[in-house]
């Protein structure tokens, strides 16, 4: 068993899982391992990304013949694999790693571009151009109000869950920070699992309440909402990166 780590840019995918007829991560990788085994080979992502989201900690479990080593894998691959489209390493795992239910966390990062040449062609679809002035205190002020097991239903899409799920994640860290060069913001969060949209709808209310379209009390109340009826609109897609996926140092035999 191994484990991958993928980076990928979003940009021009529809998202991590297969799909017929649409250009996806898992579908692409997948076709990369089986010109290389000779077979059909799975590959299990530790999640699912949205179509235009972009990773740089993707985990993907794959069991592939005994000839090949994480290193041998991931050259192999990385001379095969499209250009938005790389493995950064490749860990060999004990046999009960699972890249969905071992994850003991997965952390996330979102970009806000906050200066003129955020329009620039060469940012923008890595980041979201908010194009209005942002209180950057509101926004830390609301990152704090996230950290804790808090029930997340008001901020995910409704029926993507199993009908007797609580919706509860234990929030690790949530913090907005100034990017280097005054160029804009960038928020991180830290979970033990997260909600479909989760993160973008975070944002997209965060965002609200720092341009003045909402107040600050309507974030604390959607924490114990039981519908995301008034939740803000998503941030787009575009602007949102899974850095890291954890898993448990037992799992780990080696690396490369």
């Amino acid at each position: 068993m191994l484990q991958l780590v993928l980076h990928y840019d979003g940009t021009g995918f529809s998202g991590w899982q297969r799909q017929p007829d649409r250009r996806t991560v898992q579908g692409v990788l997948e076709s990369a391992l089986e010109r290389l085994c000779s077979a059909p080979t799975a590959a299990l992502g530790s999640g699912r990304t949205d179509a235009g989201v972009h990773a740089r900690g993707q985990a993907v479990g794959v069991r592939v013949p005994e000839r090949w080593t994480g290193a041998s894998l991931r050259r192999a691959l990385n001379a095969v694999l499209p250009d938005d489209v790389w493995v950064a390493s490749a860990h060999a795992m004990r046999d009960e790693f699972h890249a969905r239910y071992s994850a003991t966390s997965r952390r996330y990062s979102y970009y806000v571009g906050t200066d003129e040449s955020a329009a620039s062609p060469f940012r923008r679809r890595t980041e979201w151009n908010v194009g209005r002035p942002i209180d950057a205190g509101a926004l830390h002020d609301a990152a704090g109000l996230l950290v804790g097991e808090h029930c997340f239903r008001g901020f995910a899409v409704r029926g993507t869950a199993p009908a007797e799920d609580d919706h509860r994640c234990i929030i690790r860290d949530a913090v907005w920070r100034e990017r280097a060069g005054a160029t804009g913001l960038m928020f991180e969060i830290e979970a033990n699992r997260f909600l479909h949209h989760m993160v973008r709808f975070l944002v997209g209310t965060m965002m609200d309440v720092a341009t003045g379209r909402r107040p600050a009390t309507e974030l604390s109340a959607l924490l114990t909402a039981a519908t995301n009826d008034d939740v803000s609109a998503p941030a787009p897609a575009h602007g949102l990166f899974l850095d890291r996926v954890s898993y448990p140092d037992a799992l780990y035999l080696s690396q490369a």
